[in-house]
């Protein structure tokens, strides 16, 4: 009897053995720090969704100095996050990639101007100064003020842009008349720095109109060419959609698992995944035409981009996932 558990135990040792060997490894490169923008990754992992599809995923936090272009170009990783713009604006300078998930559907980025301040309406900005972050977060306002005939080179026709840093700080010290923030965390900043909602005047995006694709999976051209890469991707689009369904589900639980995973101050956390979770809609991670073609044609607009990109995205990838 003894020699049978022992044999049993050993079996089951070997098997998990196998298993862990036999598991795929994707490399995934986040936009930004570790936080409740992402926290459908962190929850897939934490769930095992992952190693039920049969992946070994390594989540790559990413900060101020980590371009996710750069990072995949030079083989750091299999997929990365990224916002459209940044995106397409790499394909058109030669880094060929390609969307193959859209996780999020709506866009988070608004503008907001202290109340009490100069700018009641988009008709107040000329002469005033607007701040924005950059390394790809920039394209959503640039095509925003192109679209309304703003010129951002200043002077009393056109607007000042200040190269905002990734904070609330610009409009604290007044460093400019309005800051970018995104609704899931610096307008939250913004709360917590002593404003109330009704302190604000608030520009958001996706209401606007001007919303451009921000947080999409994405991968190089040429490895969509190998089979047994595809189908690694369809298993981690799949999973990863699975792990959102389950994040938006459970707020908390998600945002605990966040911190987890180094995520700092759990309340700004929940506060983040339940303002995250209205921009997943139904988690099936599938990229809408119309939203592509309207950031394409913006980046094009603006001359961010030098040619109409084609092959840029691919449905194959969600419409495998979801079968």
């Amino acid at each position: 009897m003894k020699k049978m558990i022992v044999s049993m135990l050993a079996g089951a040792m070997s098997l998990a053995a196998f298993q862990a060997m036999a598991a795929d490894k994707v490399t995934l490169q986040l936009k930004w720090v570790t936080q409740a923008q992402f926290a459908g990754y962190y929850v897939a992992k934490d769930k095992g969704f992952y190693k039920e599809e049969g992946l070994d995923v390594d989540i790559k936090p990413g900060g101020p100095d980590i371009a996710p272009e750069q990072v995949i170009a030079g083989g750091g990783a299999d997929v990365i996050v990224d916002w459209m713009g940044g995106a397409l604006a790499a394909r058109d300078k030669g880094v060929m990639l390609v969307n193959i998930a859209q996780p999020y559907k709506k866009a988070g980025m608004e503008l907001v101007c202290p109340k009490d301040g100069p700018i009641k309406t988009e008709k107040d900005f000329p002469g005033h100064t607007l701040g924005v972050w950059f390394f790809g977060n920039e394209y959503p306002f640039y095509a925003w003020m192109h679209k309304i005939g703003l010129s951002t080179d200043g002077g009393p026709n056109g607007v000042t842009v200040l190269k905002q840093s990734f904070d609330v700080q610009p409009l604290i010290q007044k460093q400019a008349d309005c800051i970018s923030v995104m609704t899931y965390n610096e307008y939250g900043q913004v709360l917590d720095a002593g404003y109330k909602p009704e302190d604000l005047i608030v520009f958001n995006y996706t209401a606007m109109g001007n919303d451009l694709l921000e947080d999409g999976l994405y991968v190089l051209q040429d490895k969509l060419k190998d089979p047994a890469f595809e189908d690694k991707m369809v298993r981690f689009v799949r999973a990863s959609m699975k792990g959102w369904k389950y994040a938006t589900e459970n707020v908390d639980e998600a945002a605990g698992i966040v911190v987890d995973n180094g995520g700092q101050d759990e309340n700004h956390q929940k506060f983040m995944m339940g303002e995250v979770a209205k921009l997943i809609d139904n988690a099936d991670g599938k990229l809408i035409p119309a939203a592509y073609e309207r950031t394409a044609k913006a980046l094009l607009d603006q001359k961010i981009i030098t040619k109409e990109p084609t092959g840029a995205y691919t449905t194959a990838i969600t419409d495998k996932a979801s079968q």
